[in-house]
């Protein structure tokens, strides 16, 4: 038989449940603003049945509130890691490529190549007229260096910008280390607290929280694990094991984590002719081993920041290694046969057998045509007999294959353009005299970049000229040229300059040839010929010069726009997802002020059976005698 207090004991067990609700109730009114915060509710059950030894059996003995907990669905957190991924890649590749498209913007103030370009030009067709005057060479002069210095000056930004992309994966590796030590310690925290039988909500959604800001980072996986008593395979612990992987890689095991660091490349360890020197890679700081910055899928704003920084639109040299030496590797079946598609630089690293190698230097042969047919590196370091024999017929590339047109490209289409269009301004050039009948040599050099004083004057060619007995040039034959005395090759729009003897003096300026320089001063047919490279003469792309910011800014464009879309579809994404995520997690104030009131109703109501067991208990005791 129950007691004669039951009554009381089961009402008072409404109270203490509909009061735990009632301030469950406040604390999700309090952080409704609160970011990361999930909603929470008490978990009641009916509590035990109490036998009574009457005809019913048993009897109520009211109800428990058995835990708090929150309400978070790990589907829609999965959801939107894996897009806030995604998310964080085109975000981040949005923000450069769109300033990489202000570089090369010709739009209201910003005085761009194709008004440059064609000011040179219109000079140009003035000293056609009056090739002897003095004052019209200087203006031609003065406007082709103004165009050498928009090149100048769109190197330089370039490489501002990869030195500003540099620092930032800096920045983003100690984020997430410091991500990485707070999971860990909120890890232990949670085990503490829900081995003791609690349920750790608020620290659960601050990790969640973390993990939320580590995907728009890296691709995130998590898996959390229940711990089980080695001893008894069915008692809960309370305690759980939780995991994070980044691109693929363990960064957090439950209360141990791993720690990035960023490794600055040795200055031979270029992978692209232009590149800033110092550039960092990422590697694990216990191991040394290399981190996958760039998986297969979106990767997070760090793969976007290598796609930019180092992407070379897989343009860089491929081939396979048909001899060997001891320190140098010859290769064949090349992917670039035109020199001044090269984007080598002087002193490099190359991939071959899955084992990088540096070189301090190269040299190439050329066929007739003045294709190159074989590449030959010269490594730092010697190689063993076995080792020689395991590169043979192996592929070779040089430097790093980063399909996405990022800055070592836009570098090296300017660096194509200016090749060309130099060596065939120079070719003119080089055949006439100048006013005082002086062979010209060449209008534009490359300076050297370690010091600015000393020019690369450009004269030499990729093959070498035959000739009869009496001198006629009868064809060409191949020559081997080192990173040394190439000439074109070395040609950057870093370097590019106007020679300084024509700079000072403009009368040093060719536009006769040798032949007709008894035809007088105004004689101009050089000038003729450098007219046609205008647009007549195919320099860049199987188009004339005066498309190549039509090509450039088709590229950096349609990158551009592919950002934005993808920007704009997972943002949308996102705001689904988000919206799907609090409809279970997040706080909604009508609901929660129905439930205030449904619990108040509640706690009135255990409220009033006090009250009533109270006036009963008072009638037995008091009003009842024998």
């Amino acid at each position: 038989m129950s007691s004669t207090f039951f009554g009381l004991t089961i009402a008072s067990s409404g109270l203490n449940t509909s009061q735990a609700q009632i301030n469950t109730t406040a604390n999700n009114i309090s952080n409704v603003n609160t970011e990361g915060y999930s909603r929470q509710v008490v978990n009641t059950v009916s509590a035990s049945a109490l036998r009574v030894y009457q005809s019913y059996g048993t009897t109520g003995v009211g109800v428990e509130a058995e835990s708090v907990t929150q309400c978070r669905d790990l589907y829609y957190d999965e959801k939107y890691w894996n897009n806030e991924s995604a998310l964080g890649h085109y975000d981040k590749k949005l923000y450069y490529m769109k300033q990489i498209q202000d570089f090369y913007s010709e739009t209201g103030s910003n005085t761009g190549f194709s008004t440059i370009y064609s000011k040179m030009f219109n000079s140009l067709s003035t000293l056609q007229g009056s090739a002897g005057d003095l004052t019209v060479r200087k203006e031609f002069i003065s406007n082709a260096k103004e165009l050498v210095e928009y090149f100048n000056q769109l190197s330089t930004k370039l490489n501002q910008l990869q030195s500003s992309v540099n620092d930032e994966i800096k920045t983003a590796v100690s984020d997430i280390n410091s991500i990485a030590e707070k999971i860990t310690i909120l890890n232990k925290q949670i085990n503490v607290i829900e081995q003791g039988g609690g349920h750790a909500n608020e620290l659960r959604d601050q990790r969640a929280l973390l993990v939320d800001e580590l995907s728009a980072l890296v691709n995130v996986e998590t898996k959390e694990v229940n711990v089980s008593n080695t001893n008894f395979a069915d008692m809960d612990t309370g305690a759980t094991q939780f995991t994070v992987r980044i691109n693929g890689q363990m960064l957090v095991d439950n209360y141990e984590y791993k720690t990035l660091a960023v490794q600055a490349r040795a200055d031979v360890k270029s992978y692209n002719q232009c590149d800033i020197k110092g550039l960092y890679d990422i590697v694990w700081s216990e191991e040394g081993d290399k981190f996958n910055s760039s998986p297969i899928s979106n990767g997070g704003a760090i793969k976007a920041m290598f796609d930019v920084r180092d992407g070379n639109n897989n343009e860089n040299l491929h081939g396979t290694i048909t001899s060997t030496t001891t320190n140098t590797v010859t290769v064949t079946g090349l992917s670039i046969t035109d020199v001044n598609e090269f984007n080598m630089p002087d002193e490099g690293t190359i991939w071959t057998n899955n084992t990088e190698y540096d070189y301090t230097d190269f040299s190439f042969d050329t066929d007739e045509n003045g294709d190159v047919v074989s590449i030959t590196f010269t490594f730092d370091k010697d190689m063993s007999a076995g080792e020689q024999t395991n590169l043979m017929n192996k592929s070779l590339q040089v430097g790093d294959d980063i399909d996405y047109m990022g800055i070592p490209y836009y570098q090296n289409q300017m660096n194509m353009f200016l090749r060309n269009f130099c060596e065939e301004f120079n070719l003119v050039e080089e055949g006439g005299v100048d006013l005082n009948g002086d062979t010209m040599g060449s209008f534009f050099v490359a300076l050297n970049l370690m010091d600015t004083n000393e020019e690369y004057g450009l004269t030499d060619r990729t093959t070498a000229n035959t000739t009869d007995t009496d001198g006629n040039i009868t064809g060409t034959e191949g020559v081997t040229l080192t990173s040394d005395s190439m000439t074109y090759y070395r040609l950057t729009a870093g370097n590019v300059a106007i020679a300084k003897k024509t700079d000072k003096d403009a009368a040093k300026f060719a536009t006769t040839s040798a032949e007709n320089y008894t035809a007088g001063v105004d004689n101009a047919e050089l000038v003729v010929k450098l007219q046609e490279l205008q647009s007549k003469v195919k320099l860049f792309r199987g188009g004339g010069g005066d498309t190549f910011l039509q090509c450039i800014y088709a590229d950096v464009t349609i990158d551009t726009q592919e950002c934005d879309i993808f920007t704009k579809n997972f943002t949308n994404i996102q705001t689904t997802i988000s919206q799907q995520r609090q409809s279970v997690a997040g706080v909604d104030e009508d609901d929660e002020a129905l439930d205030l009131i449904k619990f108040q109703n509640a706690y009135n109501l255990a409220s009033k059976c006090i009250s009533v067991f109270s006036e009963i208990y008072d009638r037995l005791i008091l009003n009842t005698g024998v």
